[in-house]
């Protein structure tokens, strides 16, 4: 369900509007160097949030709320979701592991961590799941953690019905990208062939795709 009214709505509150004016370089608002504090009950962090991003209708400024848990991560980004545009809200997830532990994070968090970075370096407005972002929602502790170079330059391998494309090819592009060939495919980031057929599971998709 949209909200978006909402933010119209509450838009002529003093603070909320001082809020507002102060992130936007045209509202006449001056930040202090050292930035602004602003304090307010927990319910209302998701609006201000939006506010943050500009009016609607205007170009939208980019949005980076980093909260102090990953629980309030994702009810942020939830509460996000039905106040921005729809799919203009990514939230980027920690790792689950310490660098010292012999684990690996789970496939579906790198997935979904690499599809953020995709959208923030190569937007494609083809879909709304690649499509710029406005706002990424991220716990404290994922920006802590060291990333590699270069992740968002890592190019995805994109197949649609009808299209005609060499069978190898696409196997050897999937095994440079990190999928690992399987004779069944039961978890995130395997590929299988049988004869003519492609069984993949993405790392950011609930169930496997058969080309």
């Amino acid at each position: 369900m949209s909200l978006t009214g909402l933010l119209s709505a509450i838009a002529d509150d003093p603070q909320y509007r001082r809020v507002a004016d102060l992130a936007s370089a045209d509202g006449g608002g001056v930040v202090p160097a050292d930035g602004a504090d602003v304090t307010a009950p927990a319910a209302l962090r998701p609006f201000l949030a939006a506010a943050l991003t500009g009016p609607p209708g205007r170009a939208a400024r980019f949005l980076l709320a980093v909260t102090a848990t990953a629980r309030e991560a994702e009810e942020l980004t939830e509460a996000l979701d039905s106040l921005l545009p729809a799919g203009s809200v990514a939230y980027f997830p920690a790792w689950e592991t310490l660098p010292h532990e012999r684990l690996s994070p789970r496939s579906d968090t790198s997935g979904q961590r690499l599809a953020v970075l995709r959208r923030l370096a190569h937007p494609d407005p083809a879909s709304s799941r690649t499509a710029a972002v406005t706002a990424v929602v991220t716990p404290v502790r994922a920006l802590l953690q060291p990333m590699v170079s270069g992740l968002a330059d890592v190019e995805p391998v994109k197949l649609a019905e009808g299209d005609t494309c060499d069978l190898d090819e696409v196997l050897a592009r999937l095994v440079d990208i990190g999928y690992t060939r399987t004779d069944l495919v039961e978890r995130r980031g395997e590929i299988a062939v049988r004869g003519g057929i492609i069984d993949v599971f993405p790392p950011a998709e609930e169930h496997p795709v058969r080309v």
